[in-house]
């Protein structure tokens, strides 16, 4: 696969005659609880020409393409991610931590880390992970056999919600590794047994509703409501003229 996604990010630059920036693992494999057929779902940010951006109207800013049972590819331009970025996109805070990196031009990954913390906006990232433990409280864990791949999606949203409520001035971590450190220790067993588990299970794999971690979210899901609009929001010097600097510069090569 590593063989498969090299070549689709190579023939992507020729025939998009764009420049890939950096693209990097953004689901279950980078986030740490991947099954034996877990797709790849590989983001990542591009730039294109400087006269592609010289135009009275905005051109496609996104890059996508059908699933396969393997590869789920995706893209972000550049000026979009940037755009994105000021505005605290979660995804793309997720992105910029992946522990699987595909394809980078050297230093850009670096060239923004001294900006997410001017960017990081925790209400924002509270929402966003609001709705994903939303969806598994009112819809994926109601039955008396729930997938698994589901309930772990709900857990680490539901601890990355955790994370910003206890430390808002701090970007949640990616990895579930790290997450689980504000588990209650009365869960680290039934989370540990199921996390081995799914490294050997289907993604379609059933398991019977874990009711103590069910309840563990369905309060997590009440208090990050509770807290989303109460939340202490760090402000930041506008990040705006620095973004507009690190677009210039990046944009340049491409051109």
């Amino acid at each position: 696969m590593l063989s498969r996604i090299q070549t689709a990010l190579t023939q992507l630059e020729a025939t998009d005659h764009i420049r890939i920036l950096y693209a990097c693992e953004s689901g279950s494999r980078a986030w740490g609880f991947p099954s034996p057929d877990s797709d790849y779902d590989v983001r990542f940010i591009y730039a294109r020409p400087a006269q592609w951006y010289l135009t009275l109207d905005d051109g496609p800013d996104t890059l996508n393409f059908p699933v396969d049972d393997e590869l789920d590819l995706a893209g972000w331009e550049l000026r979009k991610t940037l755009k994105l970025l000021r505005g605290s996109n979660a995804a793309l805070f997720e992105w910029l931590q992946s522990p699987v990196v595909y394809q980078e031009a050297p230093g850009f990954r670096v060239a923004l880390e001294p900006l997410l913390t001017d960017c990081w906006n925790p209400r924002a990232g509270l929402h966003h992970y609001l709705g994903l433990v939303r969806r598994g409280v009112e819809e994926d864990l109601l039955g008396e056999e729930v997938r698994l791949k589901r309930l772990f999606y709900a857990l680490r949203s539901a601890l990355a919600a955790r994370w910003i409520r206890e430390r808002p001035a701090e970007v949640p971590p990616m990895e579930f590794g790290k997450l689980r450190e504000l588990l209650p220790p009365a869960l680290h067993l039934v989370a540990q047994e199921l996390l081995t588990r799914k490294a050997t299970a289907h993604e379609k794999t059933t398991v019977p509703r874990p009711a103590a971690l069910v309840a563990f979210l369905r309060a997590e899901y009440e208090a990050a409501l509770a807290a989303r609009d109460t939340l202490p929001v760090t402000r930041q010097a506008d990040p705006t003229s620095d973004l507009d600097a690190l677009f210039r510069a990046w944009l340049s090569p491409a051109s």
